[in-house]
């Protein structure tokens, strides 16, 4: 005899599949959000090295989460440079190579290849368009991509850090390709140093800078925090975030 199911559980099951799948995510990522996740919204992809979510309406990652260590920046993988489609998004969903062709702008990594030189895997997910963004290409080759290999420098200095990164958008904002992929106005980027318990951010336009000027994009987390609509850190004590959260340290740039 055929089992019905009650249309009252139906709707429930529904429900409860993304917040499911969602939980699963994060519990399969989670080194790489120890400190807690920015946001539950998204679509949320877990992969080697990082986690991050995914807005459809714009085809990038809203954030994209890793935890960097010195061991894992030391490794020997080349780059591979094969920016592809994410084969967990479909085509409706997912930006794709074209898009971005004759487009002016350039796939931006919020998770940067030269971070993921520990391992193949690891370095060709870098490359999924699922965790990337329109950049303009004096930005991502200039100032943004100087923004990272301080971060570098600084996992070299203090053993491991814990790494936010991903697109803002003020208003409508412009897209590109068929997929129409939103370009952002800034990216931030939100450093977490668990040993020294202090943090650095930073909100880059979209624009080509002198990446001697990084200084100048140096906010609070608190700012990244109300210029997103995301909360970094929430499993910080209270206390800690506060403090953690409103007064970039000095000691950063020394």
């Amino acid at each position: 005899m055929k089992r019905l199911i009650h249309p009252f559980l139906a709707i429930l099951l529904t429900l409860m599949v993304p917040a499911m799948a969602h939980a699963s995510a994060l519990e399969d990522c989670r080194p790489q959000i120890k400190y807690g996740a920015p946001s539950n919204a998204g679509l949320l992809l877990c992969r080697l090295a990082y986690v991050l979510s995914y807005n459809t309406a714009h085809g990038t990652p809203d954030w994209v989460a890793y935890h960097l260590t010195e061991a894992e920046i030391h490794g020997n993988f080349l780059r591979t440079n094969d920016f592809r489609p994410d084969p967990e998004l479909d085509r409706h969903h997912g930006a794709i190579l074209a898009d971005y062709q004759h487009s002016g702008y350039v796939p931006g990594q919020m998770v940067p290849a030269d971070d993921m030189k520990w391992s193949a895997r690891a370095m060709s997910e870098s490359f999924l368009l699922s965790s990337v963004a329109p950049l303009v290409p004096g930005m991502e080759g200039g100032i943004w991509q100087t923004l990272q290999q301080n971060v570098r420098d600084w996992v070299r200095q203090r053993g491991d850090l814990y790494i936010v990164a991903g697109p803002i958008y003020d208003g409508t904002p412009k897209t590109i390709g068929a997929n129409h992929v939103a370009v952002p106005t800034a990216c931030y980027e939100v450093i977490f140093d668990p040993v020294r318990v202090d943090a650095i951010a930073f909100i880059i336009p979209n624009r080509t800078e002198n990446p001697l000027d990084l200084p100048k994009f140096i906010v609070s987390v608190n700012t990244v925090e109300k210029r997103t609509g995301l909360r970094f850190l929430p499993l910080l004590n209270e206390s800690v975030k506060v403090l953690v959260a409103s007064i970039p340290s000095p000691f950063w740039l020394h």
